[in-house]
């Protein structure tokens, strides 16, 4: 692997397995500073509690980054990106969140980076498929002996039965 494929740390990105999912290493700082530098913040007016505060001050956060701008990621990445996270996708292919959870314009922009990282994160998860397995023996006897039991007490309940 050559110098400019390897991590700031000079260490080769990788990935690995865990409970069922694969994780994709990916180094969040560059990560940041990739969504910090290309991204574009509007601000507009919030809605719910704040009293005259809401109707003064732009404190709703939208961000937007072109996802062809994350160079963090490569192009596998960047489709199973496109995937999964499609319905935050708009048609000129950028990823967009809105943050409005907090009264303060610097807590909501900080807010919304954080959580479009959690979600390009979240995103690269792939979970491995299940494998399908015969039922054990005693699993199907222990369903067939419920079935019978069901059975049988539906049958007790039939009113022919009651007068023999």
């Amino acid at each position: 692997m050559n110098q400019l494929s390897r991590g700031p740390g000079g260490e080769a990105p990788f990935s690995f397995f865990l409970f069922g999912l694969f994780y994709h290493k990916m180094n969040p700082t560059e990560l940041r500073q990739q969504i910090e530098k290309f991204s574009s913040v509007s601000y507009s007016r919030s809605g719910g509690p704040g009293g005259q505060n809401v109707n003064k001050v732009n404190t709703k956060v939208l961000l937007t980054i072109p996802l062809d701008q994350l160079s963090c990621l490569n192009e596998s990445e960047q489709a199973l990106v496109r995937q999964k996270l499609s319905s935050r996708i708009n048609s000129r292919d950028e990823l967009y969140i809105q943050v409005q959870d907090t009264r303060s314009q610097f807590y909501n922009r900080q807010l919304a980076v954080e959580q479009l990282m959690s979600l390009i994160r979240q995103s690269l998860i792939r979970q491995r498929k299940r494998k399908n397995t015969k039922p054990t023996r005693s699993s199907v006897e222990k369903r067939l002996s419920q079935k019978k039991k069901r059975g049988d007490k539906k049958k007790s309940r039939n009113s022919r039965n009651w007068m023999d």
